[in-house]
């Protein structure tokens, strides 16, 4: 019995000692006697001992390699540094521990031939301006090239470009010098607004005043054929009342003495008078003079003659 506990003891601790749990997001590359037997997935396993043993153990979670700043030389002969990020995860772990010897080293050096051959067919500024295109290629061929190796590279981000020293300041003056052209075209587009809305609203100051004026003139105008109209009009109305209260030729022919006196009241103006016109006013002169009713200046009172005081020294 004690030799069955012992036993039984002897194959616990066998056992416990070759149990392994995977963690989640791992795998374990299993080898029997050398050769590939199975890939162990998150959870618990128990190998064989001596025969079988744990060849690789693969994270499958995703990883970032940042590889250090690398000479590169664009189209125009402009040497540049740039360093890349390159995210990637192994999906294959069986792959990924027999498709190379170093996977990760393997991908930066191809990471590294890839950007020098993409960066040398462009130039400086194109370079500059293309890291989406710079970053999609990448990742296209890098991606394409690691798939014997079980690994997928997500993308590929460029994080620096430096370019020599005395190209920095050539671009920093151009950019000084292209913000100073802004700035002027700015400010001269400021000035030809200001200017424009100036002239504009001169413009409309004087067409307002214009107007204005304009409005003025038909209202005087307007006011002053409105007074002829109700001048004109009371005349009509008192002579068609003088008709209707039948108003003889007499009173008629005062209405128009009336009107020439008024014709030519204190102003040098030369009045035509009819005719028939004189010729009344002489009859009715003629008949004033003869009749006496026209003539009303009192007659001259004769003088009497100067009574003489006696003389006190003859009488």
């Amino acid at each position: 019995m004690p030799i069955i506990i012992t036993l039984a003891v002897i194959v616990l601790i066998f056992i416990l000692a070759n149990a392994k749990i995977v963690p989640q997001a791992h795998e374990y590359v299993i080898e029997f006697l050398g050769k590939y037997k199975t890939t162990w997935s998150a959870g618990f396993h128990v190998k064989i001992p001596v025969v079988e043993k744990i060849a690789k153990r693969v994270t499958l979670k995703e990883q970032v390699l940042d590889s250090p700043p690398q000479p590169v030389i664009t189209k125009d002969n402009v040497t540049m540094q740039i360093d890349t990020v390159i995210y990637y995860a192994v999906y294959d772990a069986k792959l990924y521990a027999y498709g190379a010897v170093n996977p990760i080293s393997a991908l930066s050096n191809l990471a590294a031939t890839t950007l020098r051959n993409i960066v040398g067919e462009l130039e400086l500024d194109g370079t500059l301006t293309s890291r989406d295109t710079i970053n999609a290629k990448m990742t296209s061929i890098l991606d394409e090239a690691t798939d014997k190796w079980g690994i997928k590279v997500h993308r590929v981000e460029l994080k620096n470009i430096i370019p020599p020293a005395e190209i920095q300041n050539a671009m920093e003056k151009q950019m000084k010098a292209e913000r100073d052209r802004r700035e002027t075209l700015l400010q001269a587009e400021g000035h030809k607004a200001a200017a424009i809305t100036r002239a504009e609203g001169d413009k409309q100051a004087m067409i307002l005043a214009a107007e204005g004026e304009r409005d003025a003139r038909i209202a005087r105008a307007e006011g002053e054929a409105k007074a002829i109209f109700l001048s004109k009009k009371a005349e009509a109305d008192g002579l068609r009342e003088l008709k209707n209260a039948g108003a003889d030729a007499a009173v008629l022919e005062i209405k128009k003495y009336e009107a020439l006196i008024a014709m030519s009241d204190g102003r040098a103006a030369k009045i035509i008078v009819p005719t028939d016109a004189v010729d009344m006013t002489k009859a009715n002169v003629l008949f004033a003079e003869a009749s006496g009713l026209g003539d009303v200046t009192a007659p001259a009172k004769e003088k009497a003659a100067p009574s003489q005081k006696p003389d006190p020294c003859c009488d």
